[in-house]
């Protein structure tokens, strides 16, 4: 199952001051960026989940917004996503606040090594 594409289309209006969102599939949902910054995936379910950091964390606690868990093989994860506030469904102003939180983890992880060829 591919992520909701009205999900996907509402979420790149809503960044759309910011930047061009563009989308790459991953396990049945969706990782969104902007301008080749990650800030959020879609997941399976069509959940949004925006990225977080250790700087980010306590504005996501104080808004009460989970953290993205996961169970694989036998075990439980977590990622550093955290679930979009109910109101980012319908309201593009606080998507886009919601999004630049996001946004400026996505900015400030550190970049992926290229991988190595064999």
């Amino acid at each position: 199952m591919a992520a909701d594409q009205g999900l996907i289309d509402w979420v790149a209006e809503a960044m759309e001051p910011i930047g061009s969102v563009t989308k790459r599939a991953m396990m049945g949902g969706a990782t969104l960026y902007v301008d080749g910054t990650i800030f959020a995936i879609i997941s399976h379910d069509d959940v949004l989940w925006f990225k977080a950091d250790a700087e980010s964390d306590a504005v996501w606690d104080d808004a009460g917004c989970e953290r993205f868990t996961f169970e694989m093989n036998g075990k439980s994860g977590s990622m550093n996503y955290r679930r979009a506030p109910d109101d980012v469904y319908d309201d593009p102003d606080e998507l886009l606040r919601w999004g630049l939180i996001g946004l400026d983890a996505g900015r400030r992880a550190p970049a992926k090594k290229p991988k190595k060829k064999r």
